[in-house]
């Protein structure tokens, strides 16, 4: 293990980091708590949400970058894809320049689990973010972009420029 005790300064101290670690630990569980409850009525588990989440925020992610965005394997995806789209809460439709592309769509059913579920994960984040105030939040974002690869980083980049050219589309 690198030694950070050397000439760190007290927030990089390996107790720090260390207390930091079990912190993302306990919010994690506490963050997932309340969708995990709602999930198991379903018989659903953690790859439906985040499936149901970014079909949601993303309407029309093809396949194969939601495959790449939740990192599971073809199987399991298509497991938690049958799944939803057996159940009525995603829809998939053909790509209009490519037939072969599956396009991923909430159905009104599956917005409605997606609001349910985010909506415990909303409120905490909301409440949390309060407490802290903006300048708090904002390196609450920079550790958590800095924590990650450099690929999720710019696949972040990548959806969110997704997002702004479907919010930027004019209905016909």
């Amino acid at each position: 293990m690198t030694d950070l005790k050397s000439n760190s300064p007290l927030f990089l101290r390996e107790e720090e980091l260390y207390h930091a670690m079990e912190l993302l630990f306990f919010a994690y569980r506490s963050f997932t708590e309340d969708p995990d409850k709602i999930l198991a009525t379903f018989h659903f588990g953690r790859a439906h949400h985040r499936a149901i989440h970014f079909v949601g925020r993303n309407p029309g992610i093809p396949v194969f970058r939601l495959l790449s965005v939740l990192k599971i394997t073809k199987q399991s995806l298509s497991r938690v894809l049958g799944q939803l789209i057996e159940e009525g809460f995603i829809e998939q439709k053909k790509g209009r320049d490519d037939a072969r592309q599956r396009l991923l769509y909430l159905t009104p059913k599956g917005s409605a689990l997606a609001r349910q579920l985010s909506a415990p994960q909303a409120a905490r984040l909301a409440q949390a973010f309060r407490h802290a105030g903006p300048s708090a939040v904002a390196g609450f974002r920079e550790v958590l972009m800095g924590m990650l690869d450099t690929e999720d980083a710019a696949l972040i980049t990548e959806i969110q420029q997704h997002r702004e050219k479907l919010t930027n589309i004019e209905p016909k």
